[in-house]
């Protein structure tokens, strides 16, 4: 299968974004693993003093769990999807935390750093070009800044692969297309498993100068399928920080 990439990509995402919230609902365990993943970020003082940027917002609910992980920080979140945007907007925000409509190629040259931490829920998959997307995010973290990607990365196990499979053959494309937005659910199926395994995914963030690179698998049916990828630019750290 062709998987959709850009403004495609971007278009799909505008079409589903009435229905995703209730789609992601259904999902056992779909918030609980983002504030989980969030939190694993370990931001000192609730985020106070610190900005944190959530790429790759969708509808919201990264922002929100970044949110509950740093309730004292100011956030900006972006997307490429418009229509994902609006369902954002339309939920309540504390002043502290913005929305913009960019992509994340568009980052590194629309968007003003540097960042405490970056945030980026299922979006790598996504991209044309990782490596260039991971360049422009160590450019935007400041030293010693905190990076934490929720994707689903497949652990390289036959079990794993097969089971994500069988999920999306049996439910997740059915659903999907039920909303009329089979295109997008075949492509969510088809570009885990195009993507890189979990080991793979921390190579590349070692290769794009990142460090301290760690997984964590996500807990419950998503294990091996999900994982938590935390690392941190290289740099000084706050006395703050260090006493983490």
């Amino acid at each position: 299968m062709s998987l959709l990439r850009d403004h495609d990509l971007a278009r799909a995402f505008d079409h589903a974004s009435q229905t995703y919230d209730g789609l992601t609902a259904l999902n056992p365990g779909y918030r609980t693993g983002l504030l989980r993943s969030a939190r694993r970020l370990a931001l000192p003082d609730d985020g106070a003093g610190m900005h944190l940027l959530d790429l790759g917002c969708g509808t919201g609910a990264s922002t929100r769990a970044l949110l509950e992980a740093a309730p004292r920080a100011r956030i900006t979140a972006v997307d490429a999807s418009a229509g994902m945007l609006g369902r954002a907007l339309a939920k309540p925000w504390p002043a502290r935390v913005r929305f913009l409509h960019l992509t994340a190629e568009e980052l590194a040259t629309a968007i003003e750093g540097p960042f405490d931490a970056v945030f980026a829920a299922y979006l790598f998959r996504n991209v044309t070009d990782p490596n260039a997307v991971l360049g422009g995010v160590r450019g935007l973290l400041r030293p010693g800044g905190r990076f934490a990607a929720h994707e689903y990365s497949l652990s390289g196990s036959r079990v794993h692969t097969t089971l994500w499979s069988a999920v999306c053959r049996g439910l997740v494309v059915p659903a999907g297309t039920l909303t009329g937005n089979r295109v997008l659910y075949r492509h969510l199926w088809h570009s885990v498993a195009a993507f890189d395994t979990a080991p793979e995914f921390a190579a590349r963030l070692t290769r794009a100068g990142l460090t301290s690179v760690r997984v964590v698998p996500v807990a419950g049916w998503q294990t091996g399928i999900a994982h938590t990828f935390l690392a941190r630019k290289g740099g000084p750290t706050t006395t703050r920080e260090r006493a983490q």
